[in-house]
Order: C-alpha cells, then sequence, then structure tokens
C-alpha cells in the first residue's frame, strides 16, 4: 500500500475518469466498481478501506501545537516549533514559538538581544495582529 494517497476527491476524479475511459471503449462499469478499481490501484482491499487511509476531514491545521514553521519574526527569517496555543475570539490564536535558533530582536549594530521564545496573537493567515513601528506586522509566519 502506497502512503502518498491523493484526498478522497482526487481518487473519487480518478475513478470518474476510468469509468469514462472504459466506456469510450465500450466496456461499461458502474461508479461503485470503477471506485474498487481505484482501491485496489493503490493496494487496498475496497473502497471503504482506501477511503479510511485517504481521510475525508478537512486539511491539518499548519497552526496547530506542535507544528513545525518556518517565517519571519521583525524581518528575521526563522524556522520553529508551536509550543503552546490558544483560541481566541475572530479566529485569532495566541501562540507561543520555540525558534530552533535564538533570533536577534534589536536592529542596532552596536546591541543585541536574541529571543528563541516568543509569544504573538496571529489571524488564520499567520500575521501577527502587533507590528514594528513602521507598520510591518512582527511575525509572518509561512501557512502554504
Amino acid at each position: 500500500m502506497t502512503t502518498d494517497l491523493p484526498a478522497v476527491s482526487g481518487l473519487k476524479q480518478q475513478a470518474k475518469r476510468l469509468r469514462a475511459g472504459l466506456a469510450e471503449d465500450g466496456d461499461f462499469i458502474s461508479h461503485s466498481e470503477s471506485l474498487e478499481l481505484i482501491a485496489k490501484q493503490y493496494g487496498f482491499r475496497d473502497w471503504n478501506t482506501i477511503h479510511a487511509a485517504a481521510g475525508n476531514g478537512p486539511p491539518p491545521d499548519p497552526l496547530a501545537l506542535g507544528a513545525k514553521i518556518r517565517g519571519h519574526y521583525l524581518g528575521q527569517a526563522f524556522s520553529g516549533e508551536i509550543i503552546a496555543i490558544q483560541s481566541l475570539p475572530a479566529d485569532y490564536k495566541r501562540l507561543t514559538v520555540h525558534f530552533d535558533e535564538a533570533v536577534d530582536v534589536v536592529t542596532f549594530d552596536s546591541f543585541s538581544a536574541f529571543r528563541q521564545r516568543v509569544s504573538t496573537r496571529v489571524n488564520k493567515d499567520g500575521v501577527s495582529v502587533e507590528k514594528t513601528s513602521d507598520g510591518v506586522p512582527q511575525m509572518v509566519i509561512d501557512v502554504a
């Protein structure tokens, strides 16, 4: 069995194309038969088994507890992990992020202050509510 499965909607589209292709050649099968054939192509016993393996739920939240993330904090690239999360009203979240490597939060050449753990409020797109003095969001997480 392969572990790199398309989403259920993609599997259904494959079954639909298979059925249409066979019909063009004069071989008519039912929709359920085409679903069963797709399951067997991926090495599964039947459609129900592949459906369970592929899942039919929403995609995982990229801003979930324990998620590995990348982005920019105060203009500097970072990678890290979400170690705490709190849901807030209006689809906002308060995240605590532990950076893989500490980030210098000061822009002066003669002074540095490194942080490895920060908390911030972000919207569903991973953009912080808090902004720097020039109006740029303090944190922007790559959620794509």
